[in-house]
């Protein structure tokens, strides 16, 4: 299960932001398509490293979800803990100099 977020500029300098994603159907469901739409809400560029975007992302998803009503069960705070460390683990590779202090837990030396 999983997304996609994007947004496409035209010839006239106007855009249109898109996502894919699974319908919501259940909390996992929910998550995933939360965390597109969070992309949009957040912006593409309000982070320098994206590893720091998805984080934030999945963070303000899991918010909406308690907001409305829909407590985060183990496989979307599975989903939570896998992707972080997935896009922590790619900027580690790609040689990041310095993991922000909110990913430090979930370095690849760090993680359990």
């Amino acid at each position: 299960m999983s997304g996609c977020a994007w947004r496409v500029y035209k010839a006239d300098g106007s855009s249109v932001n898109w996502i894919e994603s699974p319908y919501p159907r259940t909390p996992i469901s929910l998550a995933v398509f939360l965390h597109e739409v969070g992309h949009h809400v957040i912006g593409f560029d309000r982070y320098k490293r994206r590893c720091e975007e998805e984080y934030h992302v999945w963070v303000w998803a899991i918010e909406q979800m308690k907001r409305l009503g829909v407590e985060p069960d183990a496989r979307v705070r599975r989903r939570f803990k896998l992707s972080i460390q997935y896009a922590v683990d790619k900027a580690v590779r790609r040689g990041i100099k310095r993991l922000p202090r909110v990913l430090e837990r979930y370095a690849p030396d760090r993680a359990a």
